[in-house]
């Protein structure tokens, strides 16, 4: 096969040391206009430590390519646009354009950049790029146009197959999202429809950086394999059904990601902003949720079972509407979860911005420097606490919690529901009950509780609890005790 690198030696040089061919695939014989498939030209060029140069142009194309078991091959585009064939039109498998390596012959080195993908016209929408890649994976600067309407696999699939393996998909752009699958010519043969980015078998380590992802029907950036770790780094995700970021792994880590879900349809009915899961040592840092459209279980942040041990860190969530929703939710089999320096506006009809799950489980949940605020409503169903913590062995360390209730409503600070934990340096402001113990051996220390309701206790202990304590506490009006037993209280104040 003949080098050409000519015109693009300027843009491309930087690779040209990498590989043994660097081919122009125009003056190979591939069609620029968009008329002729350029599939069966791949094909013929088809060979390993080759570099292939897409110069401006549309390239159709009606059949996948694959190529597997590969050392080192790149594919570039400058200024050019793929322009997948319709559902009805397309040749063989409607699964992909590129497949580049498999589980079992996986690439050792992949470079794949510098796309728009047309996916404007009616029934388009496929797999830009499924890629299995043992070493080194280098996807940048894909985009994709158009909503994924034909019912087929979402725009992205990556794996890294070796431990020691490492990959970067950076600015891979799908805002348009998809429709569910139901509602396409494939109706019957999938479940929900696309997912955004999935990378649910990578070992190695795969960052997602400044990625886009619109309203996908299952999930948007999906990555939960156990093994491997996945870094999200940036990027907004927006209205995915399923969970928005799902993350697992171990060290896996969303930092300074933007999530918003303000769009509910028909079948959208778990709309997560953030997910962890199947991992260890997870975590987010710097993330911003939004949620205009609520559900009640479409949570900001959720902490599952499968999670060994998270952390959260400067996370501002807000949510608002109409309806019940959770904010941050610790699910009961998780294991110990850190919270910190974080903040949470709520402004549903109900729902609790903190609900730290009820569970025999005593892996603690530790919450400090959180903020929580906002005029929430409140239903018949309940969801009217601030904070809902039914673990044994958490702490809470400098905590505020304000629930002044819209529009007049009962609202709680905070309600302890398991035992033996301590909130230190705290205050909680609430429509009704500021605190709210219903646990054993609670202690609030060094705190400010105060109800905005006239003549409403502070405090509430109920019937049958056993040694709550408050120490050096300033509680307005006083304690409304039900029939708790070895209170202790310790130079309080009382207004």
């Amino acid at each position: 096969m003949a080098s050409t690198v000519g015109a693009y030696h300027e843009r491309y040089g930087q690779y040209e040391d990498e590989y043994d061919n660097v081919v122009n695939v125009v003056e190979a014989g591939a069609d620029r206009t968009g008329e002729e498939s350029i599939t069966p030209v791949l094909e013929e060029l088809r060979a390993d430590n080759t570099l292939f140069v897409f110069p401006e142009g549309r390239y159709y194309m009606d059949k996948q390519f694959r190529f597997t078991g590969f050392e080192n091959v790149g594919f570039v585009g400058d200024n050019a646009t793929l322009v997948p064939a319709n559902y009805h039109e397309f040749d063989g498998p409607r699964f992909r354009l590129f497949r580049l390596g498999v589980s079992y012959a996986p690439g050792r080195h992949l470079r794949f950049e510098g796309f728009d993908v047309d996916q404007t016209a009616p029934d388009t929408g496929i797999r830009t790029i499924e890629a299995s890649v043992s070493q080194r994976l280098e996807v940048r600067n894909i985009t994709i146009d158009g909503e994924h309407d034909s019912g087929t696999w979402g725009p992205g699939m990556f794996a890294i197959t070796d431990s020691d393996g490492r990959g970067t998909v950076e600015r891979f752009r799908a805002p348009d999202g998809g429709v569910h699958a139901d509602e396409t010519p494939n109706a019957g043969n999938m479940w929900r429809g696309p997912i955004g980015i999935e990378a649910n078998t990578n070992v190695g380590r795969l960052e997602f950086v400044d990625c886009e992802l619109g309203g996908f029907p299952d999930n948007g950036l999906y990555a939960i394999n156990e093994a491997g770790t996945v870094i999200v780094d940036g990027g907004r995700f927006k209205n995915s059904n399923g969970a928005n970021v799902r993350v697992g792994g171990e060290g896996s880590v969303i930092k300074n990601v933007s999530v918003v879900v303000d769009r509910t349809r028909s079948y959208d009915n778990s709309q997560r902003g953030i997910r962890l899961e199947n991992g260890d040592d997870l975590h987010v840092d710097g993330a911003e949720v939004t949620i205009s459209s609520p559900q009640s279980t479409s949570h900001a942040i959720s902490v599952m079972n499968t999670c060994q041990r998270s952390r959260i860190e400067d996370a501002t969530v807000e949510i608002r509407g109409d309806d019940v929703n959770h904010g941050i939710v610790i699910s009961p089999e998780a294991g110990y979860s850190h919270i910190v320096d974080s903040e949470i506006v709520h402004e549903a009809a109900g729902g609790y911005p903190l609900w730290i799950r009820d569970t025999d489980k005593q892996d603690r949940v530790l919450v400090e420097l959180l903020d929580v605020s906002g005029n929430a409503g409140v239903t018949s169903a309940g969801f009217r606490d601030g904070i809902r913590c039914g673990r044994d062995n958490c702490r809470f360390s400098t905590v505020t919690v304000d629930q002044p209730g819209r529009g007049g409503v009962d609202r709680n600070g905070v309600v302890m529901t398991g035992d033996d934990s301590t909130l230190y340096n705290c205050t909680f402001r609430a429509s009704q009950y500021p605190y709210v113990d219903q646990g054993d051996g609670n202690h609030l220390r060094n705190s400010e509780v105060e109800s905005s309701r006239d003549g409403l206790e502070g405090v509430r202990f109920y019937p049958g609890i056993d040694g709550p304590e408050l120490r050096v506490n300033r509680i307005v009006g006083g304690i409304d005790d039900l029939g708790a037993s070895d209170v202790v209280s310790w130079r309080n104040t009382y207004q």
